[in-house]
Parts: C-alpha cells; sequence; structure tokens
C-alpha cells in the first residue's frame, strides 16, 4: 500500500508498506525485500525512481531532478555495499519526511561502515564518502539482527545551488 493505494508488482520484488508507526500516516513510504545479488542494485534504483514519481504524481510533492538524481546514487551505493558486505536478503525503505527523501537500507552484517580518508589515488571504495557529502544527514545503526544505513535528501533544490541542497557548513 502506498498513501492508500495498492502499487502493484515491480520487477518481481511486491510493494509493502513498511509497517509500524508509519501505516495509517500521511507521509509517502515504500518498502520491498531485495534478494541480494547483484541485479537488485538496478532494481533498486527503479524503485527509487518510481516512488520519487508517484510523490510528485500523487502527492503533487517538489522533486527536483538533483534529488531524483542524488536519491538513486544513494540507493545504489548503499545496495552496492550491502551486496558486497553482507550477502543474502535486504530490505530498502523510502520515504518522504517534510521536504526529506530517506532512504534506508537494511542488511545482516552488524558490522557498522567507516568512510576511509580521502586518497585520490584510490580506486573504487568511495561509495560512503559520496553518500555523506550528497546527503543531508547520515546514521548507521546495529539492528537486533544485522544494521540499517539512513540517508536523508532533501527534495527541493538549493537557491544557492549547492549540490546536497544544503549550503556547506
Amino acid at each position: 500500500m502506498y498513501g492508500g493505494e495498492e502499487w502493484g508488482a515491480m520487477d518481481d520484488t511486491e510493494p509493502a508498506p513498511a509497517g509500524g508507526s508509519d501505516v495509517g500516516t500521511s507521509e509517502p513510504v515504500f518498502s520491498a525485500a531485495l534478494d541480494g545479488d547483484g541485479s537488485c542494485i538496478s532494481t533498486a534504483r527503479r524503485m527509487a525512481a518510481d516512488f520519487l514519481t508517484r510523490v510528485q504524481a500523487v502527492h503533487g510533492l517538489p522533486v527536483s531532478e538533483r534529488a531524483m538524481d542524488l536519491t538513486q546514487l544513494v540507493v545504489s551505493e548503499l545496495v552496492t555495499n550491502a551486496c558486497k558486505y553482507a550477502p543474502g536478503p535486504m530490505r530498502l525503505e523510502l520515504r518522504i519526511l517534510g521536504d526529506l527523501v530517506e532512504v534506508v537500507v537494511w542488511d545482516s552484517d552488524p558490522i557498522l561502515p567507516m568512510a576511509r580518508a580521502a586518497d585520490p589515488t584510490r580506486v573504487g571504495q568511495h561509495g560512503l564518502e559520496i553518500v555523506m557529502t550528497v546527503a543531508q544527514s547520515f546514521e548507521a545503526q546495529r539492528r537486533p539482527v544485522g544494521k540499517s544505513i539512513t540517508a536523508r535528501i532533501a527534495l527541493p533544490d538549493d537557491p544557492g545551488g549547492a549540490v546536497a541542497g544544503r549550503r556547506p557548513l
């Protein structure tokens, strides 16, 4: 269910309400289980784009092109990390919180990720740095089984043109 409307299947993954206290609220929410294989990365990106497209169409919330692109990037990086470091099933949750989109990826590995020191000569392993740079906020929490990684991205563009939708600190 999404905003009182059933979505139906998307790419063999059935969307479901996130459950808990979010059920029955007016905030748009999407949640889906992913199998954790490499193909789930592109599926998760499509789900994020579809979610934000529906947020615009059904709820009339403004979603900038920047927010659409950054949300897909963040989903891709977080799901890629979960596939790489916590093989197996995972869960993707998307919700709107005011003028932010919240992206949560749950996986089975209890080890919290840590951003590495900047190193322009390092090839790869920059995903977490990218996510932390473009997100309004970022947090990683251990859960009874595994962990959840949460990033929040501003939906409207920043009038000053900041990439993350906010002025640098």
